[in-house]
């Protein structure tokens, strides 16, 4: 676990963001943030519903941005900021992708894959391991995921 910096939280206000507009949409509130330094190189929110794509996550929309914005797939020096925490598919292309480190909201009891479930993005046996900070603005994230599945489940 490394320490979360404000800048941590800063990127973590603007995933919530996007959270909210995946909601709009009708996508599962997830939004998430590829930073460098100050720079956002990438974002993405969940578009799996408008897409019809189930890869389609908010982590991966937003590594194939900040790909694109640098030209090269390994995203070593890059850190991620997601409202809840990386499914199996998810930190799996984290680790793929080489990225340094992810910090996320909300635990995921049934798909987390860096904490809850699984601890992929550390795995020892795995060719890259990246740092994990979970809990950033939890509250904010949860109430996110929560408001949708009320409203969801209202109509």
């Amino acid at each position: 676990m490394s320490e979360t910096t404000e800048l941590d939280l800063r990127m973590m206000r603007r995933a919530i963001e996007l959270g909210h507009a995946a909601a709009e949409r009708g996508d599962i509130p997830v939004g998430a943030v590829i930073y460098r330094d100050d720079e956002i190189l990438g974002e993405g929110s969940n578009r799996r519903e408008i897409d019809n794509d189930p890869t389609a996550h908010a982590e991966i929309v937003a590594m194939r941005a900040a790909g694109a914005v640098l030209g090269r797939w390994r995203l070593h020096d890059c850190a991620m900021a997601v409202t809840l925490e990386p499914c199996p598919m998810c930190a799996g292309a984290m680790v793929n992708a080489r990225l340094q480190r992810v910090t996320w909201g909300a635990d995921d009891a049934k798909a987390g894959a860096c904490r809850s479930l699984y601890e992929i993005h550390a795995d020892p046996r795995l060719n890259h391991r990246l740092q994990g900070t979970g809990g950033v603005l939890a509250e904010e994230c949860v109430a996110l995921l929560q408001d949708f599945f009320r409203s969801r489940r209202a109509t």
